[in-house]
């Protein structure tokens, strides 16, 4: 009788090995189109160095080790003289200096490359590149020589960030002048409409500088002297950011600090009347809700310690009928992005709602190298079976059920498990 319980049991076993085998992720056939490293299937021309640079950090953040081809594939993308294009599908080929360069992927490698560790060379040279493009206003460009931006600038302070330089002390060789000289000089301030103070201009130039969502959340950020990754704050005692103070000298004498302050006054107000989110609009086009934007607020509230306002858009995120998760799925770039909130955040971006996030992600490229950190997180694939671990050990129990059966069927030999 215990013998046929003992065959049932294992037969009901190798049952559902069969099942989780059949409905285990298999290479398809973008997989074959892929570069070898490269996360996504979408065309890169515009954004491979960008989405592959926020998915590593994004792996980082989570604690899970890229491969290293991923890693391989970011730093050949690099141009020998320091800076990144876009995307280059001939590495043997020259950049163009002048046109094929982008601030925002050159910073966002730097990022990547200096999270994960062993790519020193490479750091160093995009960060030399990064300081002989900067502007005499003491901003970047999206290209060198272009006129300063809030994004390409706050891309750029966050890589100094991430290498431990400080941007005060990025200032440009002639004028003098540090990132924040230039950041701060696109913020709105007291002469703006009171519902516009305190958010960021793309850019300046001719006529009335008008507010910038995408703007201000990178400035909001950058103003804090972070990049993409940091250490969440944990919980604080629900305040809120203060807005642009008009008072004195009406804000002229503002820091750093105090602009990233106004600037999450701003957003917070303007995502409490959307909903709590932000919206994009194309001309002509009905605003729809920017995942994108709403997800960059949800970090630079935690960077700016104040988690209990973050908490809010990060919900709206992670709920059903968002259509955050949807808009993400597939997308590496996406992905990364609501992972980096979540974890900004001090949520679990493997409980994004009902969503595990960093397994969709994990999905989009090579096989990392090592998916756990710690205990913790090994109890909770075990419990929940999900990721390679979850994989690994169905993988695990179907060869203890194949020994198993062969040895009840071979005699009753003794079983060595």
């Amino acid at each position: 009788m215990n013998v046929r319980r003992s065959v049932a049991a294992l037969a009901v076993s190798a049952a559902l090995c069969a099942t989780a085998a059949a409905t285990a992720p298999v290479a398809s056939a973008d997989d074959a189109k892929r570069p070898e490293g490269l996360y996504g299937t979408k065309d890169p021309t515009f954004d491979g160095v960008w989405r592959q640079s926020l998915a590593l950090l994004a792996q980082h953040a989570t604690g899970v080790k890229p491969a290293t081809s991923a890693i391989d594939w970011l730093a050949g993308q690099q141009c020998a003289d320091g800076g990144f294009a876009a995307y280059r599908a001939d590495t043997g080929k020259a950049c163009d200096p002048k046109k094929g360069e982008f601030t925002d992927a050159t910073g966002a490698a730097i990022q990547a490359l200096a999270a994960v560790g062993g790519r020193s060379a490479a750091v160093e040279k995009g960060i030399g590149w990064l300081k002989r493009s900067q502007n005499e206003d003491g901003g970047w460009g999206m290209n060198p020589g272009g006129p300063s931006d809030a994004n390409s600038t706050s891309v750029a302070v966050g890589a100094f960030a991430a290498t431990g330089l400080d941007p005060v002390e990025v200032a440009h060789r002639t004028s003098g002048k540090a990132p924040y000289d230039a950041l701060l000089g696109l913020q709105l301030g007291c002469s703006a409409k009171a519902a516009q103070r305190g958010a960021f201009a793309y850019t300046s130039g001719k006529g009335e500088a008008a507010a910038n969502d995408l703007a201000t959340v990178s400035a909001a950020l950058a103003t804090r002297g972070s990049g993409f990754v940091f250490d969440p704050v944990g919980k604080d005692d629900g305040k809120k950011p203060k807005p642009l103070a008009c008072e004195g000298k009406g804000g002229a004498d503002r820091t750093p600090e105090d602009a990233s302050e106004a600037a999450l006054a701003y957003l917070s107000t303007t995502m409490s009347g959307n909903g709590m989110h932000l919206k994009s609009a194309t001309p002509g086009a009905k605003a729809q809700p920017d995942f994108g934007a709403t997800a960059d607020a949800v970090m630079a509230l935690a960077a700016g310690e104040h988690s209990a306002a973050a908490a809010r858009p990060l919900q709206w995120l992670q709920g059903k009928d968002s259509g955050a998760a949807a808009w993400a799925k597939g997308d590496p770039g996406a992905l990364a992005k609501l992972v980096l909130a979540a974890h900004a955040a001090g949520a679990d971006p493997r409980h994004f709602g009902d969503v595990d996030l960093v397994q969709r992600l994990n999905a989009t490229g090579p096989e990392p190298a090592a998916q756990r950190t710690s205990e913790t997180s090994e109890k909770e694939d075990e419990k929940s079976g999900s990721g390679t671990g979850g994989l690994w050990w169905i993988v695990g129990s179907c060869a203890v059920a194949g020994m198993g059966i062969g040895f009840l069927f071979s005699g009753r030999r003794k079983q060595r498990l």
